[in-house]
């Protein structure tokens, strides 16, 4: 493994690149986007970006433009993989119109790409407007982080060829918090869930090998919730999808530690390690160099 934690598994690929046509999958769990293959114990290291001014954890850091290309720059350079753009805080907030999250990401995946070729982008959206826009601008991935809450955004990835994250909000609608939710089994629920979605998503074109599940830690959960799904991950990576975990700085790790936003650094790694021996293949970051060195040695271990 060399030091940016790549390994001879994403050397030239025969797959598609972005735009593609549908591929003939590999195997189970395998996992391309921009023609580089992520198989079996390498991981992927999906850096935030915020393009919003009320971010839970950022605070508006990454609003403006130029600050948002130097974290890009600075992901890079910090052996990313993936980077997540996003143009509306997940929680409560102000009103942010399809228009506004389209000024706010469209942009920035434009230059993004410009900027860095090989880089796979990917936008966090739940809106198939914002989404088409973004393929168009060169996004690589769809991050529905809200299950499917606008059914045509798995056929926006189908014609753009992008991979699409299916994930699992509880059937909260967009940015509500959950209240009192309760799940006879949470994982089993969010197993059938993403599952669906994955199936629905092949079945409408989308490619197999592009397609990947989140359990949504925090989304329509609570606290006990998100640490089931995480002693429980390997039910969810025995699926066969490629398992993404968005677990960075949330609040089940700040609870469970008893610590504020800027004090779940130590509390994140550990559960990316919990994740990623469990079977998670992408894991979405804050801090990309703590995640990289964390996985990195996961992987070796294992």
């Amino acid at each position: 493994m060399v030091k940016d934690g790549r390994t001879p598994e994403t050397a030239a690929d025969p797959g598609p690149g972005p735009g593609g046509g549908r591929a003939s999958v590999p195997g189970p769990g395998t996992l391309r986007l921009r023609g580089r293959t992520f198989a079996g114990r390498r991981y992927a290291v999906m850096g935030v970006i915020n393009r919003t001014p009320d971010s839970f954890y950022d605070r508006g850091a990454t609003y403006a433009l130029e600050a948002a290309l130097a974290s890009a720059d600075h992901a890079v350079a910090a052996g990313v993989d993936v980077i997540d753009v996003g143009g509306v805080k997940a929680g409560y907030g102000a009103h942010v119109d399809e228009a506004e999250e389209a000024r706010r990401t469209v942009p920035f995946v434009r230059e993004l790409r410009a900027r860095h070729p090989d880089v796979v982008i990917s936008v966090d959206t739940w809106r198939s407007g914002v989404g088409r826009a973004c393929a168009e601008a060169g996004a690589d991935m769809i991050n529905d982080t809200w299950a499917g809450a606008d059914p045509d955004l798995a056929r926006v990835a189908a014609e753009y060829g992008t991979g699409l994250v299916c994930s699992h909000s509880g059937g909260l609608a967009p940015r509500t918090d959950p209240h009192r939710v309760r799940y006879a089994d949470v994982v089993a629920d969010v197993v059938s869930g993403v599952c669906a979605l994955a199936e629905r998503a092949v079945s409408v074109g989308v490619r197999p090998d592009g397609v990947m599940i989140d359990p949504t830690h925090d989304f329509g959960k609570n606290t006990y919730h998100s640490l089931e799904l995480t002693r429980r991950l390997g039910e969810l990576s025995a699926t066969g999808w490629p398992v993404l975990v968005a677990v960075s700085n949330k609040d089940f790790v700040g609870e469970t530690l008893r610590a504020g936003v800027t004090e779940r650094g130590d509390g994140t790694l550990a559960t990316l390690a919990v994740s990623a021996r469990e079977g998670a293949r992408v894991f979405r970051v804050h801090d990309v160099a703590a995640a990289r060195a964390a996985l990195d040695a996961v992987a070796a271990v294992v």
